[in-house]
């Protein structure tokens, strides 16, 4: 059996398991191509407005690798830590792709939960169940994959020469160059350093969201809060960049609660969609790199005390 599974959403996370998992029970894997031009007009065109651009693009995906596999794999991750969920976006998007595009083969419908290994088995017992009635076999598909997944690991650090910023947003913008058009190796040929949110642990984002009035509901509102506001504490960091995707309703939500928390420190937000151009996007992160070097290299900075405050000095 062929199995298809789109290059798109949180495939930079979990390529790994995915491929591991069909692969040990002796399937073909297609994988779609890195995201180019073509994938996102394919994604514009297929799916709904009102989605944002990752959503967009993962509807190009799927549709560019439909016609040549046998059983398509759409990600419902549902609950990836105990009590939180994810983009809700992801609760309805084998429903999407199956309606927005026409002629697409059987695609996996069943939920993932990942916070407990027993969920986790159940979808892919499911998943498995399609393309092997061995159920010794997927529960050994199941065990290898999850070793591979485990060595695999997601994220940049980076340390710069100066200056050294941390690269925010959810892992899908952050690690897709065609989407955030190559910020990464923008930063790169500038010696900025890049640090991202996979670099701090869990324990210190939670102790960072337990001085909110409310836990957050959403994994990454909490991992992305709650490093930004680690890395600052602990002075790691000279700014910060976050990619925003233009409608992404958790994006607005973390953005408003990191400025809050951060004062005065120096944040540049990008927002991201289907026509957004490199070239402003270019302008935008130099002046910003520009502005941290003034500040950092050549001022006599004296940090605001919301900024004392996360770095533990006094503020008098």
């Amino acid at each position: 059996m062929r199995i298809g599974i789109p290059k798109g959403l949180l495939y930079c996370r979990y390529h790994t398991f995915f491929e591991t998992f069909f692969s040990k029970l002796g399937s073909e894997i297609i994988v779609s191509e890195q995201t180019n031009k073509d994938i996102m007009d394919m994604g514009v065109e297929f799916c709904v407005d009102e989605a944002c651009l990752p959503v967009k693009v993962f509807h190009g995906h799927a549709a560019s690798i439909k016609d040549r596999c046998d059983y398509l794999i759409i990600p419902r991750i549902m609950s990836i830590c105990k009590k939180e969920y994810i983009c809700p976006k992801f609760c309805g998007l084998p429903e999407m792709i199956i309606h927005s595009i026409p002629h697409v083969p059987k695609v996996s419908m069943e939920p993932i939960y990942m916070q407990n290994e027993k969920e986790f088995f159940k979808w892919c017992f499911s998943a498995g169940s399609a393309v092997t009635k061995n159920s010794a076999k997927i529960k050994k598909a199941f065990i290898s994959a999850k070793k591979a997944q485990k060595k695999s690991r997601t994220g940049i650090i980076e340390p710069g020469q100066k200056l050294t910023v941390m690269l925010a947003g959810h892992p899908y913008v952050i690690f897709d160059e065609y989407l955030n058009m190559g910020i990464v190796n923008k930063l790169r040929a500038k010696g900025i350093g890049i640090i991202t949110e996979e670099f701090v642990s869990d324990s210190e984002t939670c102790e960072e969201v337990k001085k909110l009035v409310k836990k957050p509901f959403w994994t990454f509102q909490r991992r992305i809060f709650g490093a930004a506001c680690v890395l600052l504490r602990h002075k790691r960091i000279d700014g910060i960049i976050y990619l925003s995707s233009f409608a992404c309703g958790i994006d607005s939500v973390i953005i408003d609660l990191i400025r809050y928390c951060i004062g005065h420190f120096p944040m540049l937000v990008i927002k991201l969609d289907e026509h957004t151009g490199e070239a402003g996007m270019d302008t935008r992160v130099e002046a910003f790199i520009d502005m941290l070097e003034r500040r950092v290299l050549n001022e006599n900075y004296n940090p605001s005390p919301w900024e004392c405050v996360f770095s533990g000095q006094n503020p008098v």
